[in-house]
């Protein structure tokens, strides 16, 4: 059984990182912020809340965070381990993450500020089927329309100026000490997420002695 945690800034390839593994490992890739925003677009009570977070460009708290995790791993379709993309983001939830489970390695995709603002900035969504875009290298046949559902394209609700200094402030404020606390425990391996996601998934897997793609 292989567990992971996967920890990036917004736009480094957290998402594309973890399904890479997940599909190729047999493990199971379980994305916090998609948990969210499933939560948004159903209109739940949790979604309402998360979304006034979200669009203020300010991160979950740690309770409503932990319980999201807690009750998707009690799910235990991870028979062969997980991938957990998106959680922790604070000291508290770091810690409840190392007293709940054993963890094989920390995936640490560092990537400048500037290639954040370059990246998150040129992300769309389409409206109707959520299929992701990014207008950097993943365009759509037709401008503006989704090539699965010809859905309109949109930016998301968090994906603005304001809102992305505010999240990468937060981000680099809670980190650091994420990070010191899983080195503690010699399990973290930095990976430049510069270079194109073929380079870094091959990186990442010699640094945890995985099985190259």
């Amino acid at each position: 059984m292989r567990k992971y945690v996967i920890i990036g800034a917004v736009g480094s390839g957290k998402s594309t990182h973890s399904e890479l593994l997940a599909r190729d490992l047999d493990i199971v890739h379980i994305s916090v912020g998609d948990i969210f925003r499933w939560h948004v677009k159903n209109h739940t009570k949790l979604g309402a809340q998360v979304r006034r977070t979200m669009a203020a460009g300010e991160l979950v708290g740690d309770d409503l965070a932990e319980s999201v995790v807690r009750d998707r791993l009690t799910q235990h379709d991870w028979n062969y381990g997980f991938v957990v993309d998106g959680f922790p983001r604070s000291r508290r939830q770091t810690e409840f993450f190392l007293e709940s489970y054993d963890i094989d390695g920390v995936i640490h995709l560092d990537l400048p500020d500037e290639e954040v603002r370059r990246r998150v900035l040129a992300r769309r969504l389409c409206n109707g089927c959520g299929m992701d875009y990014n207008l950097i290298a993943d365009r759509p046949t037709q401008e503006g329309r989704c090539d699965v559902c010809g859905g309109e394209l949109v930016s998301r609700e968090d994906d603005t100026e304001q809102a992305l200094a505010e999240r990468l402030r937060e981000y680099h404020e809670r980190t650091d000490p994420i990070l010191e606390l899983f080195g503690r425990k010699e399990y973290v391996v930095t990976i430049d997420a510069r270079p194109g996601i073929e380079e870094v998934q091959r990186t990442l897997r010699e640094r945890l002695g995985l099985p190259l793609p």
